[in-house]
């Protein structure tokens, strides 16, 4: 096709067999250039749509410049780190230009957030100070994930039985502090007991230097099975890091024994409601290690589990996930919970 009038009405004849038709074109006012992403990573591709402003797709016959450069097609990438300038032009119509970003993703930034491991018990007296102290935080942020790991006997004579109790024993010779009730943020460290009078402590920890650690996830879970995928995107080099998964359970009830003044006062809460509790890891407690050449800046890894629903689990639609990474400390870097039906994009700042 070759350049015809404009902002007038034209008419193409194209005659099939014996007979003819008029075939109208659409007065064309304006064309739009738009681009899949505006930022991609060196080597990816960027793909470009161009229309009419009466929303005709006419990107196969436009013609599309980087950088004042005329390039085939509709792709385009690059492996320097660089901006471009893009425009398009169709029958003498040109779109306004925009920049796109090649980036090797040292400049990402996410969004921030702090894990709550709440060690608990259904027999634990004082452990509704934590839980009150977590609804606190909650006031002041969305940014906390929080876990229950509920802990001693699961001997149901035994005064201490715990309907929910998950062994991990392992992470608490990890941070070797005994007694009930106690919280850590970010798997090491302390929060301050009365919880209740140390908000900031936790509030601060959402805040300050970026993780440069994303993740997210598609959690899906049909037919008494789990299909879960993590993925979690790097804009610095890391190395030493470790993944965890946790299962967790909503909407469970049991009568919660209550030694503090919160909630109903002293004696047993009835039907008291236990949420985000732990009921199985689908990595080791500690971790599974990621090799360093998979989390370097600008690369993305992805775990994928596919197992059946935990026996323990009483009811599947009130699962959710918790994903997190650790550094060569034991610390959490960032983290990131999911519900089932959810494919999450990364919280990129």
């Amino acid at each position: 096709m070759r350049k015809i009038g404009v902002f007038g009405l034209f008419f193409l004849l194209t005659l099939f067999s014996c007979s003819s038709e008029y075939t109208i074109l659409e007065s064309i006012e304006s064309i739009s250039l738009t681009a899949d992403s505006s930022y991609k990573l060196i080597g990816e591709e960027i793909t470009f749509t161009v229309k009419t402003n009466n929303g005709t797709d006419v990107t196969e016959d436009a013609e599309i410049f980087v950088n004042d450069e005329k390039i085939e097609g509709n792709t385009f990438t690059s492996s320097t780190i660089a901006n471009y300038t893009i425009k398009a032009s169709y029958f003498g119509v040109s779109s306004e230009p925009f920049v796109i970003t090649f980036s090797d993703g040292s400049e990402i930034n996410f969004k921030k957030r702090v894990l709550i491991e709440d060690y608990t018990g259904t027999w634990c007296g004082n452990c509704p100070r934590v839980a009150h102290a977590i609804e606190l935080v909650k006031q002041q942020s969305d940014a906390v994930v929080t876990v229950a790991i509920h802990r001693s006997s699961s001997n149901p004579s035994d005064p201490n039985y715990d309907p929910y109790n998950f062994d991990s024993s392992a992470l608490e010779a990890l941070i070797n502090i005994s007694g009930y009730p106690k919280a850590l943020l970010n798997r090491m460290t302390r929060w301050s007991p009365l919880e209740q009078n140390n908000i900031p402590q936790v509030i601060n920890l959402t805040q300050g230097e970026n993780p440069k650690l994303g993740l997210a996830m598609n959690a899906q879970v049909n037919d008494g099975n789990i299909n879960l995928e993590v993925k979690t995107k790097f804009s610095k080099d890391f190395s030493n890091l470790k993944l965890v998964v946790y299962v967790l359970e909503n909407g469970l009830i049991y009568d919660q024994v209550n030694y503090t003044n919160f909630y109903t006062g002293p004696g047993y809460i009835l039907n008291f409601q236990h949420d985000h509790t732990l009921r199985t890891c689908l990595t080791p407690l500690l971790g599974e290690a990621v090799a360093s050449n998979l989390t370097s800046v600008g690369q993305t890894y992805t775990k994928s589990f596919s197992v059946p629903i935990p026996l323990n689990v009483e009811n599947a639609n009130n699962i959710e996930f918790v994903a997190f990474m650790v550094d060569e400390n034991n610390k959490v870097v960032n983290v990131r919970k999911a519900t089932p039906g959810q494919d999450q994009e990364f919280e990129q700042l």
